[in-house]
C-alpha cells in the first residue's frame, strides 16, 4: 500500500472507488468505531488498534451496504444537531490559527524515523470520577512501530497491550510511516479534503459542502493526526489551520488541562456533547497543552473524565527503549 488514504480504495483491485452512497455508508460505519473506540471501558484493542479494525471493516460495509450510525451515547442515533454562535466559531479559528502560528515560530525539520524503528511517546493521564470526584494518574507509555510490520507495545491506563503486526504494513491513521505522512497535503483546505475522502478520488466538494458527518470525521481525525508526537515540518501547523476551516468548531473558555493550567478549549457541536471531549490550548500563547475525554465504567454507570498530555516522546529501535 502506497498511501494510508488509499487503503479503502485498494481493499479489492476490481472495486470501484468508493463513492456516493457506498462512501456514505462506509463513513457511517467508521464513525461508529469511533464513537465505540472513545468510549471504550476496559481492557480490549486499544483506540488506534480498535480504529485499524474500524478501517478494515469499512471495505466491507461498502459492500454489504450493512452499517448503522450511532451516537456517540451509545443510543443508536445521532441524537439532535447541536449549533454554536459565529462569534465562538471565530474565537475558535483564532485560537487554532494561533497554534498555527506559534509552532511555525517554533518548528525544526525532524529525523525521519526509519521503517525499521519505533516511535515512543510517554503520557500522563489525570482521571477524576464525575460523581465522587476521585482522581486517578497513569503515566502510560507507547512503542509503535513504524512501518506496523513488527509486535508494538502500548499502555492504556497503566495496563500493557500488545498490538500484532499487520501483513503488508496494515492501514493505521494516522499513518506511521514518514513517506505516508509526507503525502498528506499542506494544504488547510486540501488536508481536510483529503481526510474524509477515505481513500476516494475527489468528488469536487469544497469545506464549504461538508454534512454534519463529514465536519465531525474531519475533526476526529485531525485530532488523532495530532496525537502523533512526530509529524513532517509544516504538517502540524497545517493541521491546525485545517481544523479552523472545519464548520462547527467551537471555543470553550475556562477550562483545566492535566497539568492544572487554564486554557481554552476547541470542540466539535456536530455529535455528542462538545464539552465532553477537547483540544486544550494556552490562552494567550495558543500553545497546544493536551485533551480532554471522557471514558464510561463497563457497568455503564460511571463517568471518568479524562485530562491527558505528552511529557517525552522520541525514535527509538527496540520495545521498551527509552530516548
Amino acid at each position: 500500500m502506497n498511501d494510508e488514504l488509499e487503503l479503502l480504495r485498494e481493499w479489492d483491485a476490481d472495486a470501484a472507488p468508493l463513492t456516493g452512497p457506498a462512501r456514505d455508508r462506509a463513513r457511517h460505519q467508521l464513525l461508529n468505531a469511533m464513537a465505540r473506540a472513545d468510549r471504550r471501558p476496559g481492557p480490549g484493542p486499544g483506540r488506534r488498534r480498535a480504529l485499524r479494525l474500524a478501517v478494515a471493516a469499512v471495505a466491507a460495509t461498502a459492500v454489504t451496504g450493512t452499517a448503522v450510525l450511532i451516537g456517540t451515547d451509545g443510543s443508536g442515533g445521532g441524537g439532535a444537531p447541536r449549533t454554536s454562535t459565529p462569534r465562538l466559531e471565530n474565537a475558535a479559528a483564532t485560537v487554532l490559527n494561533g497554534a498555527a502560528a506559534w509552532e511555525r515560530e517554533r518548528e525544526k525539520e525532524p529525523v525521519a524515523p526509519r521503517d525499521d524503528q519505533f516511535i515512543y511517546s510517554k503520557r500522563i493521564i489525570k482521571e477524576t470520577e464525575q460523581r465522587t470526584g476521585e482522581v486517578k494518574t497513569y503515566t502510560d507509555e507507547m512503542w509503535e512501530s513504524v512501518d506496523v510490520s513488527k509486535p508494538s507495545l502500548s499502555m492504556e491506563l497503566g495496563r500493557e497491550m500488545w498490538e500484532e503486526p499487520e501483513e503488508g504494513g496494515g492501514g493505521v491513521w494516522p499513518p506511521r510511516k514518514w513517506s505516508e505522512l509526507k503525502k498528506l497535503p499542506q494544504d488547510p483546505e486540501q488536508l481536510v479534503l483529503a481526510i474524509i475522502s477515505l481513500g476516494s478520488r475527489p468528488d469536487g466538494r469544497s469545506i464549504s459542502d461538508l454534512d454534519k458527518l463529514d465536519r465531525y470525521e474531519a475533526y476526529w481525525l485531525l485530532g488523532e493526526l495530532l496525537k502523533n508526537p512526530v509529524l513532517p515540518q509544516g504538517l502540524r501547523p497545517a493541521a491546525y489551520e485545517a481544523l479552523a476551516l472545519v464548520p462547527g468548531i467551537k471555543m470553550i473558555p475556562g477550562v483545566k488541562d492535566s497539568a492544572g493550567r487554564t486554557g481554552v478549549g476547541i470542540a466539535s457541536t456536530e455529535r455528542g456533547s462538545a464539552e465532553s471531549k477537547y483540544l486544550i490550548f494556552d490562552p494567550v500563547s495558543y500553545e497546544f497543552l493536551g485533551f480532554r475525554d471522557e471514558r464510561i465504567s463497563a457497568s455503564g454507570k460511571k463517568t471518568y473524565i479524562q485530562l491527558s498530555h505528552v511529557v517525552d516522546w522520541g525514535i527509538v529501535d527496540r520495545v521498551r527503549q527509552r530516548p
